[in-house]
């Protein structure tokens, strides 16, 4: 049976949980190799058992440029190119206005933004033509969310940036979308509350979805697995909102 990705280096950064997790192991039952970045041992030990020996994982800070070169050091390496890149590392945090510190502004403009620019940066010397990118956005780039003003200018500027990269980069033949969940049944949401207080969490905001329930992580990695084929050849600055409706109807 032919796979989609039979040949194809992916590489997929906040790889070791979540939506990057998802993404990397379907990824892997169509064929690709997949080289992961991320920051918890723990977390990127088990996905790897789970991909198979021949993937790669690296533990290291996405706003650190050093860690980053080193990474695609080893992608170039272990695998010489890179024919997807995933860009998905991301916090989300939330604060009002007035409680913001420039710690808080500026650690999610780091991660999310510095972050994001910097992998594409770094890995474009891999990437041969017909090669592909998508970058992780947030619906609260098209919706106002109490305290999330920072964390939603960072989703907004990430918007922003892949439709002029989309343009700077059709020289190259190298195609960059985003992918535009909404909430998604992961543990970055309540990462700080305890079993109880996160299934209510849970079940609060699925009553605010239209389709009344929260998205999952594999929902998003397969459009971003649609983004990343030549089935979406066509396609570059776009945006798929994969949000259970909550932008478009409200």
């Amino acid at each position: 049976m032919n796979k989609r990705f039979e040949g194809y280096v992916s590489v997929i950064t906040g790889g070791n949980s979540g939506i990057g997790s998802a993404t990397a192991h379907l990824f892997r039952n169509e064929g690709a190799k997949v080289a992961l970045f991320g920051r918890n041992h723990t977390k990127m030990a088990s996905v790897l058992n789970e991909l198979g020996s021949d993937s790669l994982g690296f533990i290291g800070d996405v706003t650190s440029t050093t860690d980053l070169q080193c990474f695609f050091n080893e992608v170039k390496q272990k695998y010489g190119k890179i024919d997807s890149l995933f860009v998905n590392a991301g916090i989300s945090k939330s604060a009002s206005i007035e409680q913001m510190s420039e710690e808080f502004f500026d650690e999610l403009f780091n991660v999310n933004v510095k972050g994001s620019m910097f992998t594409i940066k770094l890995a474009l010397p891999l990437m041969k033509e017909n090669s592909s990118i998508v970058v992780t956005t947030s619906n609260t780039l098209h919706n106002g969310y109490d305290q999330l003003s920072a964390y939603s200018a960072t989703k907004g500027a990430l918007r922003s940036m892949v439709r002029s990269l989309s343009a700077e980069l059709l020289s190259r033949k190298i195609r960059i979308n985003s992918i535009c969940p909404g909430p998604i049944a992961t543990r970055l949401l309540t990462k700080d509350f305890d079993q109880s207080t996160h299934d209510s969490i849970m079940s609060n905001i699925a009553e605010n979805i239209p389709v009344k329930r929260m998205g999952e992580a594999n929902e998003i990695a397969k459009a971003v697995l649609f983004l990343s084929s030549t089935d979406s050849s066509f396609m570059t600055g776009e945006e798929i909102i994969v949000d259970g409706g909550m932008t478009a109807i409200g």
